[in-house]
């Protein structure tokens, strides 16, 4: 995501770009095509709301900056209620071939195993599977060990595979402007016996295992469901599977104890994600254990789930609000390298590089984007604003943004998320016009 966004900004900019992808030459244990900004953990960007949701402040500023990874999400979008999903593999091909056809990009095609030189200004945006050489490098220049967690992935399952006489289509609170959005999820209840004995067969199932001496640290937002079912038996049923919000058309005046929903995985709507369903257990006991859910019995999966690790910087000590890093200035980072987490941040940061990177390739260098800004208060974090010692990859959340001054204090919640997006708009926009009297110092 990062390293396209930051390639088509700077190609706009009129700066040649050379774009290199080690897939297909050199895979990676989650990636299936050499198409650039592959999906592979979900295919959400979540919400669009750019007036309550900081997620969809994010798509509106990328969108105002003439984004490509917005641009082509819009394009290929399915009916996922209040947030924006969409038809991965489309994308990702819609993606490369814009990228492609654009003429001041090149793609080269395999494996970077060492760092470039100091006269080739360059963006490093791996995402979360840089190659092992790759890293090695970068950990050799830092003097330290990158920090590391581990992501989970959720397994698709065949549309036609679930048995609709339990299932039914709704989105929570029946969201969504059309009927289609209101029916973008396929959902499966659980009575309490059933979901009891599915919290008792995913504790005693097979779990991946790890190297010895390895422990797995997990971004709190990519949480596998064992993981979070250790937390306390309750722990699903108030996080993803919780119940509120649908009711069952089949049994309207029965409440389930918890809901398991799918979203749509492509444009067809022949294939669902589980929602929430990330995990790290074996292939072997993901069916058996999935079968257990009602509706899912004679579930066919197109993907299982899966796990992987995921290195990034410890951004605070190493890079600048310009991305930079301070050891070796040529370089910028972007991407969940950079210690960004999900796909619309790590989109976000590599709008940003490409900008500041061709801005200043042009002899007309860019200060970093304003604070206000939602784009400007997760860069401020990443790269300074955190706690080094504990620093963990970051979603964007108002939590990231300076307080606004409101009548009715805290507790008005959708003013006080309204007042932060209006500011962070005007910010913004007064950004890209180069009104840059609001860029934070």
């Amino acid at each position: 995501m990062a390293g396209a966004e930051a390639a088509w900004q700077a190609a706009q900019a009129g700066v040649p770009v050379i774009l290199h992808e080690m897939r297909p030459q050199t895979g990676t244990f989650a990636h299936q095509t050499g198409d650039l900004a592959e999906m592979v953990c979900s295919n959400s960007f979540r919400s669009d709301d750019d007036e309550q949701n900081a997620v969809g402040l994010l798509h509106w500023e990328m969108r105002a900056a003439g984004g490509l990874i917005m641009e082509m999400a819009d394009t290929h979008s399915l009916p996922a209620g209040g947030a924006l999903a969409v038809d991965r593999e489309a994308f990702a091909r819609a993606v490369t071939e814009k990228l492609m056809a654009h003429p001041l990009i090149t793609r080269k095609t395999g494996e970077i195993t060492a760092l470039p030189p100091a006269d080739q200004p360059s963006i490093i945006a791996t995402g979360p599977l840089t190659s092992g050489a790759l890293a090695e490098a970068i950990q050799a220049e830092t003097g330290a060990d990158a920090l590391a967690f581990f992501d989970a992935i959720a397994p698709i399952v065949y549309a036609e595979s679930v048995d609709m006489d339990k299932a039914w289509f709704q989105s929570r609170y029946d969201k969504g402007e059309t009927e289609e959005e209101r029916k973008a999820y396929l959902n499966c209840p659980m009575d309490r016996d059933q979901y009891e004995a599915f919290i008792d067969a995913l504790l005693a199932a097979d779990k991946t295992e790890f190297h010895d001496g390895e422990t797995a640290k997990y971004f709190n937002g990519c949480l596998p469901i064992e993981v979070m079912a250790e937390r306390g038996r309750e722990t699903l049923r108030h996080g993803p599977m919780k119940p509120v919000g649908l009711t069952n058309p089949h049994q309207p005046d029965v409440k389930a104890h918890a809901v398991v929903q799918l979203r749509r995985d492509n444009a067809l709507g022949t294939l669902f994600n589980i929602v929430g369903f990330q995990t790290k257990m074996k292939y072997g006991a993901q069916t058996d254990v999935f079968r257990m859910i009602p509706g899912l019995e004679n579930a066919r999966f197109a993907r299982l789930g899966g796990i992987h690790r995921n290195t990034f910087l410890n951004s605070p000590t190493l890079l600048g609000r310009d991305l930079r890093w301070k050891a070796h200035p040529h370089i910028r980072f972007a991407g969940q390298i950079s210690g960004v987490e999900g796909y619309v941040e790590s989109a976000a940061m590599g709008l940003l590089a490409g900008r500041l990177a061709a801005a200043e390739i042009q002899g007309s260098p860019l200060p970093p984007p304003p604070r206000d800004s939602a784009t400007g208060a997760l860069v401020a974090h990443i790269t300074g604003d955190a706690e080094a010692k504990t620093f963990q990859p970051m979603n964007v959340n108002f939590g990231l943004f300076a307080p606004v001054d409101l009548r009715g204090g805290r507790k008005n919640r959708p003013a006080r998320y309204k007042a932060y997006t209006d500011r962070a708009k005007a910010a913004w926009q007064s950004w890209l016009a180069g009104d840059l009297s609001q860029a934070a110092e």
